[in-house]
């Protein structure tokens, strides 16, 4: 039995593929810092619950006789890491194994773009195998529809023809697959420059073997080549092979138009729809009517951390969970809450020094365009900020642009600790909380630890 180590196997990358190789018949082995430190509980106990054993991340348990898995967060001082190179073993990034499993199927299906491949990624996953076509679909996000499975809802596995992937084009990694089709969702600025996303993004296209799905609402997508077939989505121009309209929003999510029909969504926020299209559009290549699939994913109940609604309290209080990160997610979640009533308070924690300096600039033009005078804007210090880096770099920077900017209830706080005391303080009815963010697992435990104490100041207050 092979015997197989994950080096941070608790990130939303890696974990998907550790349960996969389990299920699989390896020996599977992890490591993650949060474990270390006593975090992410959850997430050890549906990995252990697959058979995959977790040891401390200190570099002692690494054998000789291991396949070492990397996420690409860890670097060369990661004592597991030391280790490996000190024993010769061949280490391995999480994409080149991504790579090996997407490379197994007949028929691969890659999702990029920097906004919504993961919510796309899971929407093919589910029409597919909703309809039977049982797909091993690999994601980074955890699917709602399947949170009571066994371990981690983050991937379908089945040994059939078709492998759904989220592709990353964070690290340039999504120049290593060769999909049957490829999905372009869109391309904006996110994690490097855009010069290198439309490098990475065109290389993928070429690499894509029978068609390319993309987005004829971006510019930059609109155009992408290939050499036998395009297939476009929209809600904006009918000339699309896709096109949706007449797109309304309800309390429960979203009813749309689509070649003569009206389809529902449990999701918020127009650019679903668009998410939509394109999981259909890609399905239509897979011999699925395009009508079936829209009424397949009437279903589809979301993915965590993606506008999650964690709960609501008595005086109308909702608390949100969202993974916006970039200046283009951050917009479209905050036009789409803008879209109901109700004073918005929002928490952005950047996921990290680069992120800050790299795009503080666009998301203060999103939050002082988006935003009303009366909503409220806060930001803690950078997620695992490192003062090595540049001492420079700090959210107190883009708070203050955004202040420039004539948004003025825009607030810095060094923990998360203050904000948390300071929301607790502030919220009143109808108020919509959000916490957005990236990277760091402890979010979504922080939007469900408010919404706990407000329950708790509730019930102190009927008590007397």
């Amino acid at each position: 039995m092979t015997k197989v180590c994950f080096c941070g196997i608790s990130g939303n990358g890696m974990s998907p593929l550790a349960q996969i190789l389990a299920l699989k018949g390896f020996d599977v082995y992890g490591s993650d810092r949060s474990f270390d430190n006593n975090l992410d509980k959850e997430n050890r106990s549906a990995l252990e619950s697959m058979g995959i054993k977790i040891i401390p991340q200190n570099g002692l348990y690494i054998t000789p006789d291991m396949e070492i898995y990397v996420s690409a967060a860890l670097d060369e001082n990661n004592p597991d890491i030391k280790t490996a190179q000190r024993l010769g073993l061949n280490i391995k990034q999480r994409s080149d194994l991504l790579a090996e499993i997407f490379a197994e199927y007949p028929c691969g299906v890659a999702v990029g773009g920097t906004s919504g491949k993961t919510t796309t990624t899971a929407m093919i996953g589910y029409i597919l195998d909703s309809l039977g076509k049982k797909p091993c679909m690999i994601n980074g996000g955890m699917l709602r529809n399947y949170q009571d499975k066994k371990g981690l809802p983050n991937f379908i596995y089945n040994k059939d023809n078709i492998c759904v992937i989220e592709a990353d084009e964070s690290d340039g990694s999504i120049k290593k697959y060769h999909p049957n089709i490829g999905l372009i969702n869109n391309i904006s600025h996110d994690h490097t420059s855009m010069e290198k996303l439309i490098e990475y993004f065109t290389a993928f296209a070429k690499n894509c073997k029978d068609a390319l799905v993309t987005n004829y609402d971006c510019e930059l997508t609109r155009n992408m080549k290939h050499s036998k077939k395009v297939i476009t989505f929209s809600t904006q121009n009918p000339q699309a092979d896709f096109f949706a309209n007449n797109i309304k929003f309800f309390p429960n999510g979203i009813h749309y138009d689509f070649r003569g029909q009206t389809f529902s969504l449990n999701l918020f926020g127009a650019f679903n729809v668009s998410n939509a299209l394109a999981a259909i559009a890609v399905c239509s290549q897979l011999e699925i009517s395009p009508l079936e699939a829209a009424k397949t994913l009437e279903k589809f109940t979301g993915i965590k951390r993606r506008l999650e609604i964690v709960g609501t309290t008595e005086n109308n209080i909702t608390l949100i969970d969202d993974f916006a990160h970039n200046p283009s997610k951050i917009s479209s979640s905050l036009q789409a809450l803008k879209a109901y009533q109700g004073r918005l308070i929002v928490m952005y924690q950047p996921h990290s020094a680069f992120s800050a300096k790299n795009t503080g600039l666009e998301v203060a033009q999103v939050v002082a365009q988006t935003l009303d005078k009366n909503d409220i804007f806060l930001m803690p210090e950078i997620y695992m900020l490192d003062k090595n880096i540049d001492p420079d770099i700090s959210s107190a920077n883009i708070v203050n642009t955004i202040k420039n900017k004539g948004f003025n209830n825009a607030f810095f706080f060094e923990k998360k600790q203050q904000i948390y005391q300071y929301i607790l303080d502030k919220a009143q009815s109808n108020d919509r909380i959000v916490i957005m963010g990236a990277r760091d697992n402890s979010l979504p435990n922080f939007s469900r630890n408010i919404l706990k104490e407000f329950f708790t100041k509730n019930a102190k207050k009927h008590a007397s």
